[in-house]
């Protein structure tokens, strides 16, 4: 790789899945996986942002990886580029991301691991109301265990989880939320220790102006996945039916249908019209 020119600059992904009415088995959902990639292309010392979507019905697609490997090659990807992939850490998302380029690195989203930060801080509220003293311990063990987990500090995390899990005991018999409480601090464990080979130092990425959520995907879920798949809308999808949908989304969204019309009918004329595609569709309401 060392006679490949320097790439243009690192490429960022994003992925997120959600969850659709199974027509087939009417009391059933399957998952559908959406997410977008973004690279700064520099051109004349100016950067350009370079946007692929994706979606695909996990289960129905034979091959996700060439798929995600063929919008990451799109815009000129190198095998020495390097690559982050974001995401919520979970196993059907993060297979996608393996042996796609010696350069990629997978990355639990910031915001998933926050949210259950946030979770404890909420109960550590409620208990400052049962035992003030325990309570404000509490919570300023939980603000060193944030500054650990967002420098990366992860065997510091886990040990302040533990001193956290010794304090509640303290509040079994008064705190009428301790059974909950107990359950977030156990499942916050495990999370962070098969995770932490995921868990990067976000507050080094993010002095770095590198991304650490996948908040630049958020936009991208409406527009693909729009008001067709919402459940207050009361549809059913047959997987083939909702992936088939997703590649017209998708292609419209990334100026490529035309493209695709064009290679199934070489004598169709295209007209040239407005972009429209970077208009989003209307959110579940």
């Amino acid at each position: 790789m060392s006679d490949l020119p320097i790439p243009d600059g690192p490429i960022t992904v994003g992925i997120d899945g959600g969850y659709v009415r199974d027509w087939e088995a009417k009391k059933h959902n399957f998952e559908v996986i959406v997410g977008k990639s973004t690279v700064a292309l520099k051109r004349d010392e100016e950067e350009r942002p370079s946007n692929k979507r994706f979606g695909f019905v996990q289960t129905l697609d034979t091959r996700p990886k060439r798929r995600l490997f063929a919008v990451l090659t799109s815009p000129g990807m190198q095998l020495n580029q390097q690559i982050s992939f974001l995401s919520d850490g979970s196993d059907t998302i993060r297979d996608l991301q393996l042996y796609l380029s010696p350069e990629a690195k997978p990355i639990v989203d910031w915001f998933q691991l926050s949210m259950k930060l946030t979770v404890l801080d909420q109960y550590d509220k409620g208990l400052v109301h049962c035992d003030a003293v325990l309570g404000e311990e509490r919570r300023e063990q939980l603000e060193r265990l944030k500054w650990a987990r967002w420098h990366g500090n992860l065997y510091k995390a886990l040990y302040k989880i533990d001193d956290i899990a010794s304090l509640i005991y303290h509040c079994e018999e008064t705190y009428p939320k301790f059974k909950p409480l107990r359950k977030a601090v156990e499942e916050l464990r495990p999370y962070i220790r098969n995770n932490r080979h995921l868990i990067p130092n976000d507050g080094e990425r993010y002095r770095n102006g590198e991304a650490i959520a996948t908040e630049f995907v958020e936009s991208t879920v409406p527009q693909m996945v729009s008001k067709w798949f919402c459940k207050k809308q009361q549809m059913q999808w047959s997987k083939r039916g909702a992936h088939l949908r997703l590649q017209t989304r998708v292609n419209t969204l990334n100026r490529e249908l035309d493209a695709v019309f064009k290679r199934w009918y070489p004598d169709m004329q295209v007209e040239e019209r407005p972009d429209t595609a970077s208009s989003p569709a209307s959110p579940c309401s």
